[in-house]
């Protein structure tokens, strides 16, 4: 993984990874995506039904970590826009429902200081 700061480096960096994939993984397949660079990781609770019944149990805030484990977990989020808090439940659920999820699961977002970068995953419980 290479963080690449300016474009002009880009090709350079490219092409070293994709070496480095090819050698260690016999695959030069790259994966190109936006650094967050003061990411907040915001897990939204979900329960699905075999119906298709699905709601969202809230937020919590996981951006508390060390070596990628979470330490603290704080419900509901601090300092969250209520426009973005209700967009995030209502994409959580969205989302389970698109893919027929049933179970207990969290739907995971990065957020960047502007809103919702990204959905991680679906961690199922």
């Amino acid at each position: 993984m290479r963080r690449v700061e300016r474009a002009e480096d880009l090709e350079d960096a490219l092409r070293a990874a994709m070496r480095e994939a090819d050698s260690a993984f016999g695959d030069p397949t790259m994966f190109l995506e936006q650094a967050v660079l003061r990411p907040r990781h915001i897990e939204v609770q979900i329960l699905a039904d075999a119906t298709g019944e699905t709601v969202h149990l809230f937020e919590r805030d996981c951006s508390v970590q060390r070596r990628h484990q979470k330490v603290v977990e704080i419900a509901p989020a601090p300092n969250l826009d209520p426009a973005i808090r209700d967009a995030m439940h209502a994409h959580a659920i969205a989302f389970a429902r698109s893919i027929g999820y049933v179970n207990a699961g969290t739907v995971e977002f990065l957020l960047d200081t502007d809103g919702p970068r990204a959905g991680q995953h679906v961690s199922s419980r």
